[in-house]
């Protein structure tokens, strides 16, 4: 069967499943099955054996143990006051860079990516506190959701990361190496944010009102003993990775015990709060790891039907540039992500687009980071963008307003994937020289 046929088919049956209806996870699990099955006209006793086989080695992986732990630590605290803490203690140090107190949204997304990994926690839990005040004290109020929208994301960039996770699973690449690969584009990415707001605050200073108050040495020592709890939690998960000493899984479980300690030590803790926390990483996890078990089926499939190596080829007998291919999946994922949230996306199309980038001459550990940025992307495109409808929940607009707010950062975020595709040391320095 030719290439275009085989994806004609397998586009169709996805098409045909979702489209109806179903769970992602039962959708990707029925295309693999009919594909194996009308396709390859395997009968249902080798499918099954095959389910069974694919599915309980996805299952049982070590490297996925760290989602639901790290979660768990971004729930427990999700559930403290730790985002007022960052608004305090980042105020005085940001109210007089031009953009005032708008970078505290750049800023302490920054901070919570760090013990958060979901994009949607980290713009929930900042901007329940940022948005009202920036309203309150008369910051334009298309900058601060704007803002929040692309910064938000840093929950996917900033390491912990469950996207990176996926990826590492999927692709068989170090998660360790990731989470050493997305910090320098993190903080460039927040940089690239900062930059944009504090322009926008000179050619319009009415957009920022300037902070009037006063600081000192006193208010600025203070707000560093608001950061020290989440600070001192960061250095003991990412150091502990970062050096050696600890897995991403390891790291996590010794996260969860610092995030139960902070609880106790602020006078947080209570066992509605652990209940709590943990039944929702329970369901999210499930889920997350539902549709990790399906892709490995639905990869299996496309391996049995050799669609990898037949687009690997099709696409070299094309000769496109390395950035040719890379273009084409920029635009695909951009499309997608309209339409699927990021772990769909991620495990929907790794089979596929890693043979594509290795082919092409990229590192796989690259792309890793260069897909995160992407499925940051899907988080501010409609109609199927998480973060927009967060930010309108927070700030009441409506969700025209609310992506026209978020536009100018998901500009931000293509001339982020343009910086790394042209200069890919930004990604591979750190995990190498550590």
């Amino acid at each position: 069967m030719t290439t275009a046929a085989s994806s004609l088919i397998l586009l169709g049956l996805l098409v045909l499943f979702l489209g109806a209806g179903t769970w992602i996870f039962s959708g990707l699990m029925l295309v693999g099955a009919s594909a194996m099955y009308f396709v390859l006209d395997f009968n249902l006793a080798r499918i099954g054996s095959i389910a069974t086989k694919v599915i309980s080695s996805s299952a049982i992986s070590w490297e996925l143990a760290a989602i639901p732990i790290f979660m768990w630590m971004g729930d427990i605290i999700f559930r403290t006051d730790i985002s007022q803490r960052l608004f305090r203690g980042l105020a005085p140090m940001v109210a007089r860079i031009p953009g005032g107190l708008l970078h505290t949204n750049v800023f302490g997304c920054t901070v919570f990516a760090a013990i958060s990994g979901s994009s949607t926690a980290t713009t929930a839990t900042v901007g329940k506190i940022t948005i009202p005040e920036l309203q309150k004290r008369g910051y334009d109020i298309n900058l601060a959701s704007g803002s929040l929208a692309g910064a938000g994301s840093f929950g996917l960039l900033i390491p912990p990361s469950i996207a990176m996770i996926v990826y590492g699973v999927l692709a068989q690449v170090s998660i360790a190496d990731l989470f050493a690969a997305g910090l320098i584009p993190g903080l460039m990415m927040a940089g690239l944010y900062s930059g944009y707001i504090a322009i926008s605050a000179i050619l319009n200073p009415a957009k920022a009102p300037r902070y009037e108050g006063e600081i000192t040495i006193g208010t600025l020592g203070k707000g560093m003993l608001e950061l020290l709890p989440i600070l001192i939690l960061m250095f003991i998960v990412l150091g502990s990775i970062y050096s050696g000493i600890a897995t991403p899984s390891e790291a996590a479980a010794v996260g969860v015990l610092g995030a139960v300690v902070i609880t106790i030590v602020t006078g947080q803790f209570s066992l509605k709060l652990m209940r709590d926390s943990l039944m929702n990483t329970i369901r999210v996890s499930a889920m997350i790891l539902m549709l990790i078990a399906a892709s490995a089926f639905l990869s299996a499939a496309i391996a049995y039907m050799h669609l990898p190596t037949q687009i690997t080829e099709t696409i070299s007998a094309m000769n496109l540039s390395p950035y040719g291919v890379l273009l084409i999946l920029a635009a695909l994922y951009i499309v997608l992500g309209m339409f699927l949230d990021g772990t769909s996306m991620t495990v929907m199309t790794v089979p596929i687009a890693v043979p594509l980038i290795v082919q092409a001459g990229f590192d796989p550990l690259w792309f890793g980071i260069y897909l995160v940025i992407m499925i940051e992307m899907s988080a501010l495109t409609p109609p199927v963008g998480l973060n927009l409808y967060v930010l309108q929940g927070l700030t009441g607009d409506s969700m025209g307003r609310t992506v026209r707010a978020a536009a100018p950062f998901f500009i931000l975020l293509c001339i982020g994937t343009v910086i790394l595709a042209a200069f890919p040391q930004v990604v591979l320095w750190l995990p190498n020289a550590l």
